[in-house]
């Protein structure tokens, strides 16, 4: 619970508008884009670095843990306050502030919505590379901590690859910023080390990011087939001519019928697989690459190959993949989105595999992933409203990550860790490495406030992860 002096700071230094405590308001705060639930204390809205400099020294003085947050459409619990506490909405923190186009660089608060950054120099054919599904939605700073990737990461790279320097406010309320507008900068690589942190060692208050200019060419493809496994070894055949599309998308039967339903993008209903795929650069090569993309495709049996005729079919087809997960709402009530990680050689025997996971927990699972990355994204459907089905849904989604791993992948391509799959990470790490994950987040943030319960393992051997009692873990539900 947090003590009323606390509150009574921070309610000060924000004013009436500046901050959330009603149980009506604060249940919009207790979730994200992932399965569990813990409902912070307060809520609060900063507008400048100086803000948080402030949210945090009051919540230092007091013992508070606190969270940050962006849209709320991560997808691991990220932004879900599990120790209760102070929420730390961004919001308002949303401008761009800075576009320098000469240097191909833009300065950006931690609110700015991905897609804006893109709206903002489209014009001046420039663009923002990483582009996830709730690029409509979801924001830099958010982007940033889950290290957040999307359907065109196979040619351009992930969130890292895209953020050259952070102004950043630590634990103790210090602010540091680190990288910039420079390539390379020399010494350590502290963007990287916080790009993809969750959260758990500083609050982003500015980010530094890369712009690129528009390709002269784009092509996209939609091939269908009738097999999921050869589906699935197209992929496996382009990678191994050295063809390197910007996008491989698939999405199985069960898929692309409610996509299909719900946006009308052109998928065929009596399909059993699909690959999207797009190509980028100069005309001559991605003409030469279609006709390359083709003949694989036509080896691994595709039913049929079509490259998008304008740039209104090329949309719709993008369409249909950016909104899949509002389609599966329209057939189930709730669904349970996993993110693990295969060699693209394992695609179709761990399709396979999340086929009889579903058949052993009598649950339905559809496909949708960036199969050009083996970043699978398994969508188990089940109904919360009946007793055990949630628990089936976590145990098949434990499964199936256990196989990611089993096969030399990983639990999480671009979603992150958060509290979905932290005691899934000895599993994946030795000892000697997760004791490394300690020793950085004990050195930045050594009372452990910051995001506590993320990432590392919270059972019996973590106990330097565990709340001390002011800071005990709220029910998660």
């Amino acid at each position: 619970m947090l003590q009323p002096q606390a509150k009574k700071e921070l309610t000060a230094l924000l004013g009436p508008r500046g901050y959330l405590d009603r149980p009506e308001d604060l249940s919009l705060y207790e979730y994200d884009g992932s399965v569990d639930k813990s409902r912070p204390d307060l809520v609060v809205f900063p507008r400048t670095t100086e803000d948080v400099v402030s949210i945090v020294k009051i919540t230092r003085e007091h013992g508070v843990p606190i969270v940050g947050r962006g849209a709320g459409t991560g997808l691991s619990g990220g932004a879900i306050p599990r120790a209760a506490g102070v929420t730390i909405g961004f919001s308002r923190m949303n401008r761009i502030l800075e576009i320098d186009l000469e240097n191909e660089r833009a300065v950006v608060q931690p609110g700015v919505v991905n897609l804006d950054i893109t709206l903002a120099v489209q014009a001046q054919q420039y663009f923002y590379a990483p582009d996830p599904s709730s690029q409509r939605a979801c924001t830099i700073g958010g982007n940033v901590s889950e290290n957040a990737g999307g359907p065109h990461t196979l040619a351009y790279g992930v969130t890292t690859n895209h953020v050259l320097g952070l102004e950043m406010v630590l634990p103790d309320g210090t602010v540091y910023f680190t990288g910039g507008k420079e390539q390379d900068l020399p010494g350590y690589d502290m963007v990287g080390l916080m790009t993809g942190s969750e959260g758990t060692m500083a609050l982003v208050t500015k980010v530094v990011v890369r712009l690129m200019r528009q390709p002269e060419l784009v092509k996209t493809i939609l091939a269908i087939y009738d097999s999921a496994d050869d589906c699935g070894q197209t992929v496996a055949e382009i990678t191994a001519r050295a063809i390197t599309p910007v996008a491989i998308e698939m999405l199985d039967g069960v898929m692309l019928r409610m996509v299909e339903e719900a946006t009308h993008a052109g998928f065929p209903m009596d399909a059993a697989a699909v690959l999207l795929i797009e190509l980028e650069g100069l005309r001559e090569s991605v003409e030469e690459q279609v006709e390359q993309i083709r003949e694989v495709c036509a080896l691994c049996h595709a039913r049929e190959f079509r490259v998008a005729r304008s740039a209104e079919e090329r949309d719709l087809l993008w369409k249909g993949r950016k909104n899949a997960f509002g389609a599966v709402g329209r057939v189930s009530p709730t669904y349970y989105v996993q993110d693990g990680v295969v060699p693209r050689t394992q695609i179709a025997p761990t399709l396979r595999l999340i086929n009889k996971v579903g058949e052993k927990y009598g649950l339905t699972i559809s496909n949708i992933f960036h199969a050009g990355d083996g970043n699978m994204h398994p969508i188990i459907l089940f109904d919360a409203r009946k007793p055990g089905d949630l628990e089936k849904a976590k145990l098949a989604g434990e499964d199936i990550l256990l196989h990611c791993i089993s096969v030399g992948g990983s639990i999480t391509g671009e979603h992150g860790v958060g509290m979905e799959k932290n005691e899934l990470m000895d599993r994946l790490f030795p000892e000697d490495s997760l004791n490394m994950i300690r020793n950085f987040k004990r050195l930045f943030d050594p009372d452990n406030r910051l995001n506590p319960g993320k990432v590392l393992p919270t059972g019996k051997g973590c106990l330097e992860i565990r709340q001390a009692p002011l800071m005990g873990l709220a029910p998660v539900y």
